[in-house]
């Protein structure tokens, strides 16, 4: 089972890189660098577009609507066992 993995690009004020840094890890990201540009940072991740699909609410929570990010499509990678696990799984149980 394939997913799509997307680029994504988050400008955010330093205080609060971290806490985006994070939140971006429990989303699966993969972040690929981090440069500072006129006092923000600019995160640049690799990240499943299931996992964002309303990233627009959560950047807007952890960064008091400061920060912005762009979405842009890259490729597609296979789901991890556990996650293909409990799509069937659902999948079954609707079946049911």
């Amino acid at each position: 089972m394939l997913e799509p993995i997307v680029n994504i690009t988050v400008r955010v004020p330093e205080d609060y890189t971290g806490d985006v840094i994070g939140d971006l890890n429990t989303k699966r990201a993969q972040v690929q660098g981090m440069n500072p540009e006129n006092g923000t940072n600019v995160i640049e991740a690799q990240v499943p577009l299931a996992e964002v699909q309303r990233y627009a609410i959560d950047l807007k929570s952890i960064t008091q609507g400061r920060g912005s990010f762009t979405v842009e499509f890259s490729h597609y990678q296979e789901v991890p066992p556990n996650i293909t696990q409990r799509v069937i799984a659902e999948r079954k149980a609707e079946k049911d």
